[in-house]
């Protein structure tokens, strides 16, 4: 058939007029680019990037600077309690006003550039397959305030192939806290704790889960979601930040 060379030729048409008249910008910088196929970055926005890598813990992704894979100190004593976590690209270079334009800002528009890095950074090839994945929530009040869970979004991007996995709605936030960027490691915990809960556990029980936020900082809110999963008989978790702190 001869439709198939027809349409492709004119999407290429139509996305030459599209960047010709309506010129995409770097997400990182500001500067026009010469395409809108995400990652919407300019060269040197990219080459700021630090995606995971080895070496690293085995259990956490924290990168090491030479040497192999192996646990950190943090894993060696189960800290955070996930079977495995794994992020993306490192929270430096354009990521931070990626996700800040995200989060604070509402820009969606950032959330193809998202699910690019993730792919190129193969995130998900080292995950298992999940049977729910769970957005890390928001308390009520903040989700009004904000109009949507950028974990949830970042979820829906990110995975589309177990977009009909996700439920937004069975992990909660039963109380209020601080935002946790104006604390230190250790009032991040105490903020947090008993923070979370659950509408219902049955469908966790040996269940294997998925949990999914946007930076993975300290662990503490990590670590308090997968506490409520655990005693509600999660067989396995693990955890996909679109980026971790270096």
């Amino acid at each position: 058939m001869i439709t198939l060379p027809g349409r492709s030729l004119a999407s290429s048409l139509l996305a030459g007029a599209r960047d010709l008249f309506f010129p995409a910008f770097c997400l990182g910088c500001g500067r026009q680019l010469g395409t809108g196929r995400p990652p919407l970055l300019c060269p040197d926005c990219r080459a700021a990037l630090v995606f995971s890598h080895s070496p690293c813990c085995t259990c956490c992704g924290l990168p090491f600077p030479c040497g192999s894979d192996h646990l950190c100190g943090d894993c060696l004593q189960d800290l955070y309690g996930f079977d495995r976590a794994c992020f993306a690209v490192l929270y430096s270079g354009p990521v931070p006003r990626l996700v800040q334009e995200l989060k604070f800002l509402g820009r969606t528009t950032v959330l193809a550039t998202m699910a690019s890095l993730t792919v190129l950074s193969g995130a998900a090839d080292r995950l298992t397959e999940p049977d729910l994945v769970l957005p890390v929530p928001l308390h009520p009040s903040r989700l009004r305030r904000r109009g949507f869970n950028q974990s949830l979004l970042i979820a829906r991007a990110c995975f589309p192939n177990w977009r009909a996995r996700i439920d937004p709605d069975l992990l909660v936030r039963s109380r209020p806290t601080v935002p946790q960027t104006s604390l230190s490691g250790r009032s991040r915990r105490r903020n947090l704790r008993g923070a979370f809960a659950l509408r219902r556990n049955d469908r966790l029980r040996n269940g294997r889960i998925l949990l999914v936020d946007d930076v993975f900082t300290t662990g503490s809110t990590v670590r308090e979601c997968v506490a409520v999963l655990r005693r509600a008989g999660a067989a396995r978790i693990e955890v996909f930040t679109l980026s971790r702190s270096p």
